[in-house]
């Protein structure tokens, strides 16, 4: 049979309903009840066509491994279970393969993963996008802002243990392959009011907790913090400490993700400086005072933590402790100075803690777009990804899920929108008839917030504005006669009678009808949070700090710059910015993630059906199902279609030769299928109602398990016949075996048996030889012992003769010997006696001198001037004589050695001389550099034609020629060049053409940098104003960087007769253009081995890693 292509489905092994719109019947109830169902087997994923609804699990799931990366790349969004992962890559491979901008909008309330999903997205495009050191660094970074931005703005509330209190809103650039380029972070509406007062239960920014619980005791000192949380005001204690949350592990992970994002080290300690400040600012207290005048004043009660924030701050601690007990009002030429009395200056200090660190967070996202921003000018391709506050329904509502939930009418409007303009596009693009499909349009909703002349906003901005009294009270009368007829408007104190008996409807209090349900707002506060001011005092106090980045957070406080027109408001900033998103979404293709959270326990396995369904009813996802199967509830390309269904019909199983489409119409015809429970298309099937596609289902499982009966009656039946046939195979073989095997045996056995027979008759010939040569051979030996015995008595005899005749001989000659020295001693006995003793010692002396030199001559060292062996000294009295004949011969060997060296030698070894002098103890590449002769011209330029063109600019005589990298300042790669050093100058030209780059005369060089490391990096700075410095310095890196540096410094001595400045620091700037860049080198290992690697961390940081 021909193997059969085995593909999946979303409708595969499906739990409950994968996409809700097949769901049937659809109501509140199946919808919960399905979700619950797939919630139960851990399925947290389900779709509303190309919606993601996503479960918060609480819990770690094994769905998210690489394995199931690949699992869901490049597959169908419909081809496998319903995933994040999915909607992931779709989105991607759009923007990459149809050059589609996309947007990843994720919402939902707080607690539902929002965040975790914005995570999840990122990261599946970061493993999903191409590779490569620069890819890497960049998707690094963008993947690193994350923790940053976690720490500085979000926080533990009762709902969430890690809450973003920011909307954020990032823009993924791509180039034309899909590799990510860089990115720009927008951020909506922090909750400063956080800084200064939690709820109950609830925490601070995570980042103070974080400083105090992982900073170092001499951090926590320069910032003059303690670790004790009790000791700040602005900390609440109940909630100081989180369940699973080790703050000090994620305080290193921050400041290691600010490192890898590219801040500074300067950067992150003015960072840090300004949280520490913040945080001490809540300690501040003051006490009334009275003046002579009658007005209250108030003073600082313990002015410590003011002297220890002004010097954090850099800020003269009388010109901030005037900023708290006075305000400066101007109005035109005149000025007006009034006293602050408690209250007041409560406030300007809160108001200052707030706007100080809501700048700082400001700058934080600014900075990370300079470093993730993208470096190239070429046209890219965008991915937005939207992380922002869900719908807010609280007891209290105020002035924040105000402008939270106008925020969420204008993503649902433009969510239904984009919805239905997909829909319309998909029908007119298949020729399918489209149908106006009746849903709620909150653009009315919208209109009485957003409107410029009748909406709240407006409203509010006007009282703010306008002179006079004005208050909260004055706000909510100016609504109830605008906005009183409105019919999504509700206030007891309108002029509509329907609400004036409604209780549950306080007085100070107004309600919006909302697309998600009924929201009661408080009015209090209103009036304030929208100003959002900060007194001029404090703003100019700022600007007076010598801390750089608070200076640059507070530019209105200069006082050339004074602006009178006052700021804009609150209100009119997030609605500006809310259009601006709007607008930017729409250029977009929109994807979307709905986050429900499960219960309010933040436990795993509990399912809240009440709390879901309130989710469920404020994310209008019925509402979506409703509009996405108002016509067709399901479609499907015809491909898959009828690779899917085509068993159920005998024409197009197993193969169908033709076109998809006509398979398919063949296929329903056969099943008899009403002609108006489906439409054909262009290309996809279009199925009205899920009964039919049920139906389907359960057609082709029927169809499947028969299959399966025959599939295996007809392997068994293969199976059976193939086991005989190798069974009737393997007996033949054994029998042939066998046979052979017995034959073997049998001709073994008589082939033994005749050698046994041969061997025993050879045996007895060979003995009976033996014995008779044996008995030659004794006959033969008696004769001859007989002759040699005869033969030795007789030499025996004549010895024995010859031995006594010499005896006697020798006899007589010793008696004479005897006598003639008898007679001599008697002759000279009287001269003896008077010069024995100095004729012994003379001789004795000569004797040793003798013995001394020869032992010299068979132990003389070598001739090489560096062996510094030398012949132990063998008489106490030679000890002189010793000493100067070992200072003669170094001295001979000395002279014989210089004697062999030409010219060029010498030259050579002045050199190294010079090297050794520059670099010894200093540079770790010198010892190598030593035992390696310092050739000068690597590249044979006269003979190359390939260099002609070079031979023939340069007129002098050419020192040094090597091939260098030049190091690029924009990405830290390299590009080869030759180095020419001549007598007046230094070239740089390109490898390959031989074209001069750069010529530089000597006395233009000012100095080389270079590291102690065993590294070939360095670096020519140039002086300043001169022509070749137009450029900036070089950065170049040698294989020979001993030998270059040395001819470079002789060579610039000998010309200019000045020293040149020879610099050895792992750490030194270079002058790139008009901007310093500051190299730096570390250690580290290297996966491509021992070479040295240079990267670009920013735009003023390149860093080499030296193994």
């Amino acid at each position: 049979m021909a193997k059969m292509e085995v593909k999946t489905s979303l409708l595969d092994n499906m739990i409950g309903v994968g996409d809700m719109v097949l769901l049937e019947p659809l109501d509140e109830d199946s919808f919960i009840n399905n979700l619950k169902k797939r919630f139960d087997h851990s399925e947290v994923y389900t779709y509303i066509g190309s919606v993601v609804i996503s479960i918060n699990p609480y819990r770690s799931l094994p769905i998210y491994t690489p394995e199931k990366v690949e699992e869901y790349r490049n597959r169908n969004f419909y081809e496998l279970s319903p995933h994040i992962f999915a909607l992931s890559d779709e989105a991607y491979r759009s923007l990459r393969d149809q050059d589609k901008d996309q947007c990843i909008l994720i919402t939902g309330e707080s607690g539902a993963g929002k965040t975790e999903a914005s995570k999840l997205v990122m990261s599946y495009v970061a493993a999903v996008c191409g590779k490569g050191a620069e890819v890497n660094q960049v998707k690094e970074q963008l993947l690193q802002s994350n923790p940053v931005l976690e720490a500085f703005g979000n926080a533990k509330t009762v709902r969430n243990d890690n809450s973003s209190r920011f909307g954020k809103y990032m823009d993924i650039e791509f180039d034309f392959k899909g590799d990510p380029l860089g990115g720009v972070i927008s951020n909506y509406l922090l909750e400063k009011s956080r800084v200064v007062k939690q709820p109950r239960g609830e925490r601070n920014f995570h980042i103070f907790y974080q400083i105090l619980s992982g900073a170092s005791e001499d951090f926590l000192c320069k910032l003059k913090l303690e670790r004790d949380f009790s000791r700040y005001n602005y900390l609440g204690l109940d909630s100081a400490k989180v369940n699973g949350v080790d703050d000090a592990a994620n305080f290193r992970t921050v400041r290691n993700a600010m490192q890898i994002v590219g801040f500074m080290d300067h950067e992150t300690q003015s960072v840090f400086e300004v949280v520490a400040a913040v945080l001490k600012l809540g300690n501040i207290e003051f006490k009334p005072e009275s003046r002579v005048n009658g007005l209250d004043e108030s003073k600082i009660k313990d002015k410590n933590e003011l002297k220890e924030i002004c010097e954090l701050t850099g800020i003269d601690q009388s010109v901030l402790e005037r900023a708290f007990s006075f305000r400066t009002v101007e109005a035109k030429q005149e000025k007006v100075s009034t006293t602050l009395n408690v209250a007041q200056a409560y406030y300007a200090r809160d108001a200052l803690a707030k706007n100080l660190y809501s700048r700082l967070f400001s700058w934080l996202v600014t900075r990370i777009n300079e470093s993730i921003k993208a470096q190239t000018k070429v046209r890219k391709k965008v991915m937005g990804v939207l992380d922002i506050y869900g719908f807010e329904i609280f007891e209290d509502n105020s002035f924040e899920q105000f402008i939270i939930n106008y925020c969420n009418e204008k993503l649902q409007q433009i969510f239904i929108e984009l919805t239905l303009k997909e829909e319309q596009e998909e029908y007119i693009r298949e020729g399918i008839e489209w149908t106006h499909i009746e849903y709620f349009n909150n653009a009315i909703i919208c209109d009485l917030i957003e409107n410029n002349q009748t909406g709240i906003l407006a409203m509010l901005d006007e009282e703010c504005l306008r002179p006079g009294t004005v208050t909260d009270d004055t706000f909510l009368e100016k609504l109830n006669q605008v906005c009183a007829t409105h019919q999504h408007f509700e206030s007891r104190m309108s002029k509509c009678s329907r609400f004036l008996n409604d209780t549950s409807l306080p007085h100070s209090c107004f309600r919006i009808q909302h697309y998600a349900g009924k929201v009661m707002y408080q009015v209090e506060g209103f009036v304030d949070k929208n100003n959002d001011l900060l007194y001029r005092d404090l703003s100019q106090a700022m600007w007076k700090a010598s801390h750089s980045l608070i200076k640059a957070l507070f530019p209105e406080g200069n006082p050339a710059k004074i602006n009178l027109k006052r700021p804009p408001t609150a209100g009119s900033q997030f609605k500006a910015s809310v259009a601006t998103l709007m607008k930017n979404l729409q250029t977009k293709n929109p994807n979307y993630i709905r986050c429900i959270k499960p219960n309010d326990k933040k436990a795993a396995h509990i399912f809240n059906d009440a709390l879901v369904c309130h989710q469920i009813r404020y994310l209008g996802l019925l509402e979506n199902v409703r509009v996405r199967r108002a016509g067709y509830a399901f479609r499907q390309a015809y491909e898959p279609c009828l690779e899917r269904y085509k068993m159920l019909c005998k024409q197009t199983w197993p193969h169908w030769r033709g076109l998809a489409r006509a398979g398919v119409e063949v296929l329903f015809n056969e099943l008899e299928i009403p002609e108006e429970e489906f439409s054909f298309g262009r290309s996809k099937i279009f199925i009205r109602n899920p009964r039919t596609l049920f139906k389907l289902e359960d057609l082709r499982k029927q169809r499947l398990e028969d299959l399966a009966t025959l599939i295996e009656k007809i392997y068994r039946g293969w199976k059976c016949r193939t086991r005989f046939l190798l069974m009737k195979k393997s007996q033949i073989v054994i029998a042939s075996w066998y046979r052979r095997y017995a034959q073997q045996k049998k001709y073994q056995k008589i082939k033994s048996s005749a050698i046994i027979v041969q061997s025993y008759i050879r045996g007895w010939k060979a003995r009976k030889l033996l014995r008779e040569l044996k008995h030659q051979k004794r006959c033969n030996e008696a004769a001859t012992i007989i002759a040699a015995y005869w033969h030795g008595t007789q030499a025996r005899r004549e010895l024995k003769r010859l031995k006594e005749e010499a005896r006697r001989k020798h006899a007589v000659a010793v008696i004479w010997a005897y006598w003639l020295g008898l007679k001599v001693r008697r002759e000279y006995r009287k001269f003896f006696r008077a010069n024995a003793g100095r004729k012994i010692y003379e001789f004795t002396l000569q004797r040793l001198m003798q013995k001394y030199f020869l032992e010299m001559k068979n132990k003389m060292p070598s001739l090489s001037p560096i062996d510094k062996n030398w012949p132990a000294r063998p008489y106490l009295f030679l000890d002189s004589t010793h000493k100067e004949l070992k200072r003669i011969f170094h001295l001979w060997r000395c002279k014989k050695y210089r004697d062999q060296f030409t010219d060029q030698q010498k030259l050579i070894y002045e050199e190294k001389l010079e090297a050794s002098e520059l670099f010894k103890d200093k540079k770790a590449l010198y010892p190598a550099s030593v035992g390696q002769p310092f050739q000068g011209a690597y590249l044979e330029i006269s003979k190359n034609p390939k260099y002609k063109k070079l031979k023939d600019a340069v007129d002098e005589k050419i020192i040094i020629a090597e091939v260098v990298n030049k190091i690029n300042r924009a990405n830290g790669k390299a590009t080869s060049r030759i180095f020419l050093l001549t007598k007046n100058n230094v070239l740089l030209a390109d490898q390959k053409s031989g074209n001069i780059k750069s010529e530089v005369p000597l006395g233009d060089v000012t100095k080389v940098s270079m590291s102690s490391q065993n590294d070939g990096f360095f670096a020519v700075h140039l002086k300043e104003g001169s022509g070749a410095a137009g450029k900036g310095d070089f950065l170049l890196s040698s294989d020979h960087l001993i030998e270059m540096a040395t001819k470079l410094y002789r060579t610039t001595l000998s010309q200019t007769k000045q020293k040149l400045n020879i610099e050895i620091s792992d750490e030194f700037l270079v002058q790139f253009r008009q901007d310093k860049v500051c190299v730096k080198f570390i250690q580290g290992s290297q996966k491509n081995g021992n070479i040295p690697t240079c990267k670009r961390k920013n735009n003023r940081l390149l860093e080499v890693a030296v193994p």
